[in-house]
């Protein structure tokens, strides 16, 4: 007798995540950061080299790459990719078509060091002396713009135009003077002007790598490499393409040999895929070509998973077992073998990212995390929803699992 309740709660949660992948997949994938070799745009590998001789550590390297993304930031580039490599290198990605890459190079890579010198050539003052945000962009009477400058210890910049009265006090750029004013009086107040050439955009450049501050360390171009965005909508189109290819032809095998089982693994591969571009979302993660890649490959693992249950579920029908019996026996013998399964690819992709570059970091994070939601879907979701149709004793024949009449009592 067919138990309509549980048949009913099988078609309602299918019913609802239909609806729900339905509905709501399309803004899930269009929100997904795609990398640069999807977008387009431009990867720069920098070396770190301290200043002053020494080594480079940790927090040197953490620093200046906090430094460099302010320079980016100042360029007007919209979430920038910025990672430390270890020993002494620092990669930045910008996945835009926009972004003027030259210009953008020159901005990460200036120095800034800002230096007040004397007649003699002597520093008198740095641009740390500056207070906090202390750059800005005036005016001066004829509407020209000018950087101005507002110092953290008024007394020191007193002192200093005191003791330089009548003289020149030339404004250092890294080794670029920029003015060459001379004192006309004390400055009090901790405030002075830089004058000088400027349009409103050069100043407000200048104003904000002041505030931003002087790198740390030394920036050497290691590599430059740029993706045109038809290259990258190419690689997309192409991979998008091998997915759905892939994904029919799992719909198939699984249809053609499991029977319902195999309807369920399919049911569960779309509710699989939803979810890991739902997580995707969620984790703000930039998808790239190696991250899509391992995206297939779990495709075809969190299909594994149930291969491994429904061929023991076929075994225990075959030994002559009711369905029921078969199905229970087949999940429990076969669960630890899927987990352990698991568990060896999740260290490998954790052995992957600690020993990887950023793109193969990429392809290590996206493989863990579809192992995992795999687990939730294809093995619990799967076995869930199969235990729903035996319990409401519909499909119980063997050919709905794969097995012939001939076949049961042979092992």
């Amino acid at each position: 007798m067919i138990k309509w309740s549980r048949f009913f709660v099988f078609l309602l949660v299918i019913v609802a995540l239909g609806v729900l992948v339905g509905t709501t997949s399309l803004p899930v994938a269009k929100n997904i950061t795609l990398g640069l070799d999807l977008k387009g745009g431009f990867e720069i590998l920098y070396e770190v080299q301290p200043l002053e001789g020494g080594e480079v550590t940790s927090e040197l390297l953490n620093s200046t790459a906090q430094m460099v993304e302010k320079r980016v930031n100042i360029g007007g580039v919209a979430e920038p990719d910025i990672t430390t490599e270890l020993p002494n290198r620092i990669r930045v990605k910008i996945a835009s078509q926009n972004t003027d890459q030259d210009q953008l190079r020159q901005l990460i890579g200036k120095p800034a060091v800002l230096t007040f010198r004397d007649e003699k050539g002597q520093i008198i003052l740095r641009g740390s002396d500056l207070a906090p945000d202390g750059a800005s962009v005036g005016y001066d009477d004829l509407k020209r713009p000018l950087v101005l400058l507002k110092f953290s210890d008024p007394k020191k910049l007193e002192d200093v135009t005191r003791a330089n009265l009548h003289k020149k006090m030339a404004i250092y750029l890294d080794e670029n003077m920029l003015t060459n004013p001379t004192i006309q009086s004390v400055i009090t107040g901790g405030s002075a002007q830089i004058t000088g050439d400027y349009t409103v955009d050069s100043a407000k450049e200048l104003a904000s790598i002041l505030n931003s501050g002087a790198l740390p360390a030394k920036l050497v171009e290691k590599q430059v490499t740029s993706v045109g965005a038809s290259l990258g909508a190419m690689a997309l189109q192409k991979t998008i393409y091998a997915g759905y290819v892939s994904a029919v032809l799992i719909f198939l095998f699984m249809l053609f040999v499991y029977r319902v089982p195999g309807m369920i693994a399919n049911i569960t591969l779309a509710g699989f895929i939803y979810f890991c571009m739902v997580v995707l979302n969620w984790m703000h993660a930039t998808l790239t070509l190696p991250g899509i890649a391992g995206f297939i490959l779990s495709v075809g693992m969190a299909v594994d998973a149930n291969i491994i249950t429904y061929e023991r579920i076929q075994e225990e029908i075959r030994s002559g077992k009711t369905i029921l019996s078969a199905f229970r026996a087949g999940q429990r013998r076969s669960f630890i073998t899927i987990i352990d399964g698991h568990i060896t690819t999740i260290i490998a992709a954790l052995v992957l990212f600690y020993f990887g570059t950023s793109s193969i970091q990429g392809f290590a994070i996206t493989l863990t995390m579809t192992i995992i939601v795999s687990l939730i879907t294809n093995v619990f979701g799967s076995r869930f929803l199969l235990w729903l149709l035996l319990k409401a004793n519909m499909f119980k024949k063997p050919f709905w699992y794969g097995v012939k009449e001939s076949e049961i009592g042979e092992l």
